[in-house]
């Protein structure tokens, strides 16, 4: 009697389990079917979209267009008496040249000048104007608190303090973070800069003449040989060996758009001074070089404005844009010491704009401008020059009235020479028009 009591509550028991175990399935059971039911109708719920891509991947990325605007002023110059003019007790001061003027050069992008002197320090002798520039140190300083982001050294004064002089030109600009290029600090120096202005890189080359020599494996600058050591710290060109100029502008071309250049400018130290139009050699070198594929051609050394002219190639694959030089920034070369420029041109600049654009990775010239410039030269205690911009010339009297006329003057010398080369640029390029 007992031992069948014990089966049938070990059969009992095992019954009671397997229900508990057939519940807790069903329930299992019940609860994912919720669950899928919920993910289903919760997809379901979801407006349509079937038009945009599910997938980050697939959508483009949208990149904004980019601008960038270089500016380019003519050549610095310190003569014997602006040097004189800058002195104060303890140094020189040489802000009043841009007091004017560094609100424009703040506002570019990029501004860009000609040092047309050496930082040669009193290692070289005396500070001095011309022939043979050495400039304090402290103009350095002015240039750079004025907005001038780069400068030009290569000019046929880069060496009137011998090679230490150029070298040391070099180390003072570096030392006080001004870029630069035309001339190197060691032969290991890149001869050329390639500059990124919000995001659009720009290759920039400058070279400068040389003179005659009675030796060929020589280089001459303002007649005088250099150093065999400094050749190649120098980037210049030979009027007799232009060949070899065309080709070492190649090699540069090429080395720039391998790092990277999408626009191309070479600043030319060439022509003749006190000309007002540009001579043979530099059309010729102009031309050369827009079928080489430069995009932008910026001339100095006449010590006066040169026309600006559009340049087609010859396989009208490429459109440059030339300005023949942009006159002085600021010198004392005045009428009434030069004479063959008696007309007051050597007084006169221009601050010669460009502005980029680039869109779906392709770059293009949008815009190019001039503003005119004058040098006034002043006695305060010794003889002192500011650049004066002349952009609003309708306002000039009331904005300048002491040197109102003499702004009015330089203006229309300027304008008569770059109106025309100007006006065809802008009209191809669609902008607006700046001497109507």
């Amino acid at each position: 009697m007992k031992k069948r009591t014990r089966r049938q509550k070990a059969i009992l028991r095992r019954n009671i389990f397997l229900s508990l175990c057939a519940l807790i399935l069903v329930g299992i059971i019940t609860l994912t079917g919720f669950i899928i039911s919920s993910v289903v109708k919760s997809a379901s719920d979801k407006p349509s979209n079937s038009s945009k891509p599910e997938s980050n991947e697939s959508k483009p990325e949208v990149i904004p267009d980019t601008f960038a605007t270089v500016l380019s002023i003519g050549d610095i110059m310190v003569h014997q008496p602006q040097l004189e003019g800058a002195k104060t007790s303890d140094g020189y001061d040489f802000s009043a040249f841009f007091k004017e003027v560094s609100p424009y050069f703040k506002d570019a992008d990029l501004t860009v000048g000609n040092l047309e002197l050496t930082f040669g320090g009193k290692e070289s002798g005396k500070y001095r104007g011309y022939p043979a520039f050495n400039t304090p140190d402290e103009l350095a300083d002015n240039i750079k608190d004025s907005g001038i982001n780069l400068l030009m050294t290569a000019n046929n004064h880069s060496y009137d303090t011998g090679f230490f002089g150029l070298k040391r030109t070099a180390q003072v600009l570096r030392e006080k973070n001004i870029e630069y290029t035309g001339t190197k600090e060691t032969e290991a120096d890149p001869s050329y800069i390639v500059k990124t202005v919000n995001g659009i890189k720009i290759g920039i080359v400058n070279f400068t003449y040389e003179t005659k020599g009675s030796d060929p494996e020589r280089k001459y600058l303002n007649g005088g040989a250099i150093s065999k050591d400094a050749n190649r710290y120098i980037n210049t060109f030979s009027y007799q060996r232009i060949e070899s100029f065309y080709t070492e502008a190649e090699e540069v071309i090429n080395a720039m758009k391998q790092d990277g250049a999408e626009f191309i400018s070479f600043y030319m130290h060439w022509g003749e001074e006190y000309q007002l139009s540009a001579n043979t050699w530099q059309k010729s070198i102009a031309q050369k070089l827009c079928d080489m594929g430069v995009n932008m051609i910026i001339g100095g050394h006449p010590h006066v404005v040169q026309p600006v002219e559009l340049i087609h190639s010859e396989d009208s694959q490429n459109t440059a844009v030339c300005i023949y030089s942009l006159g002085n920034a600021v010198s004392n070369q005045r009428r009434e010491l030069i004479s063959s420029a008696r007309k007051g041109h050597t007084e006169d600049g221009v601050m010669f704009s460009y502005t980029l654009k680039k869109s779906g990775g392709e770059v293009t010239l949008e815009k190019v401008n001039l503003i005119p410039t004058w040098v006034h030269k002043y006695s305060s205690g010794g003889y002192k020059y500011t650049i004066y911009p002349i952009d609003d010339i309708d306002n000039i009297s009331s904005k300048y009235p002491k040197v109102a006329s003499k702004l009015k003057e330089s203006y229309a010398r300027t304008k008569a020479i770059v109106k025309d080369g100007l006006t065809e640029c802008q009209q191809s390029l669609n902008c607006e028009i700046t001497f109507e």
